[in-house]
């Protein structure tokens, strides 16, 4: 019979209340609490933690929490509540060490394109950096705007300025203000857990009510999680790395719990 067990219960709970307390607080606990990147200025260390405990809203919220409530009590009856509880905050923890690593590198390579356009602006050097970093800038009037009559204006001075506010100004917003919150890392890393520990146990989907062994299930997961990453659409803003991030920590602590069962 079915157990809700004390740490996902409490993890439950605490998810829940932080996310009805940040609806009525309009935001701010996700705006202070969220991992933001390592070169932002809203950028601080506890955030490493704190972000794992937010939500952008019910759906993101209600997935992750499904995924913690249906497969979070086996891996802890199995595991014990001091040794999941290890597990669930190393794998997000991890997924969000990971994430940002990718997050820094893709900052510095826009720091990078920004300093080279800044030494030499032209439009189609502003349609490059816009395609790279700004794919969406076509729904945006100002920009879009900027772009077509530099084009037909090359040597403009106004927009060859205007370009320059736009290029420092989306460097700016894009540096300070990406961040990454949800505890999708962590469940990841449960799911990954399960799969390995679990390979040939049958699952019913919810909403698709068929029997999968847990490996495909992980596997389909894990594929779909590697192919966003990899092949990421405009304006698509879910954190793929950290989920993969999950499942790779997830990996290596089992790895060293086996080789080490004081860990």
């Amino acid at each position: 019979m079915f157990r809700l067990t004390p740490v996902v219960k409490n993890l439950l709970i605490i998810n829940i209340a932080v996310a009805i307390l940040n609806y009525f607080l309009d935001g701010w606990i996700n705006d202070k609490l969220a991992f933001y990147g390592f070169l932002s200025n809203n950028f601080a260390p506890y955030q490493i933690f704190t972000y794992m405990f937010l939500h952008a809203g019910f759906s993101h919220i209600f997935h992750n929490m499904l995924g913690l409530f249906f497969f979070g009590p086996h891996l802890e009856e199995f595991w014990g509540s001091n040794r999941f509880l290890k597990f669930y905050l190393i794998t997000g923890i991890g997924a969000g060490l990971l994430y940002s690593s990718i997050n820094f590198y893709e900052a510095r390579q826009l720091q990078n394109d920004v300093q080279e356009y800044v030494e030499s602006p032209t439009p189609e050097g502003f349609f490059t950096f816009l395609r790279a970093h700004y794919p969406l800038y076509a729904r945006d009037p100002q920009v879009s705007d900027i772009a077509v009559r530099f084009a037909d204006e090359p040597d403009s001075p106004q927009l060859i300025e205007s370009s320059l506010r736009q290029v420092r100004g989306l460097e700016y917003y894009i540096i300070n203000n990406s961040s990454m919150l949800g505890a999708s890392g962590a469940v990841f890393g449960i799911l990954f857990a399960f799969g390995f520990l679990f390979p040939n146990l049958e699952i019913m989907l919810l909403f698709f009510p068929i029997p999968i062994k847990a490996k495909y299930l992980v596997f389909g997961f894990g594929a779909l999680a590697l192919y966003g990453a990899l092949h990421r659409a405009p304006g698509d803003n879910v954190a793929h790395f950290a989920h993969l991030g999950g499942m790779l920590f997830a990996f290596i602590f089992i790895k060293v719990w086996k080789s080490n069962k004081n860990f």
